[in-house]
């Protein structure tokens, strides 16, 4: 399986290819919220997102700190019109993941979301390259 990963915010991931497009199964898109610290119209492009999920072939990623994030990314779903979206606990240490996926799960289910660990960070915490 061929996967591509993209902040969905550059410029460059606006229109995919045709021809990469054919030959990727999944984009992985991930976009920043406000939680990132980034100034928002550096860190969310509607239109890159809009490209991406044209595609047929994107799912949707998001680093989440508490339920308040989950507005935010409801705003993002509804104006890009995005179908596969999945929340991720931001943590850097195993107790930190598991208590925010807790503080997470029932919104995200009943907003008909995935809800994922960030299986490396409960494996080998904030250790890099692994």
């Amino acid at each position: 399986m061929s996967e591509i990963e993209s902040n969905g915010a550059e410029p460059r991931d606006a229109v995919p290819d045709p021809e990469l497009v054919e030959r990727v199964d999944q984009f992985n898109v991930s976009p920043k919220l406000a939680n990132a610290g980034i100034e928002r119209d550096r860190r969310y492009k509607p239109d890159v997102l809009l490209r991406f999920e044209g595609t047929g072939k994107a799912a949707f990623k998001f680093v989440a700190c508490a339920p308040d994030d989950l507005d935010e990314i409801a705003a993002i779903v509804d104006e890009c019109s995005l179908s596969d979206v999945w929340v991720m606990p931001e943590g850097t240490d195993a107790a930190t993941i598991v208590a925010r996926m807790q503080g997470l799960a029932d919104d995200v289910v009943k907003r008909g979301w995935h809800l994922s660990p960030r299986l490396h960070i409960l494996l080998w915490g904030d250790e890099r390259g692994r």
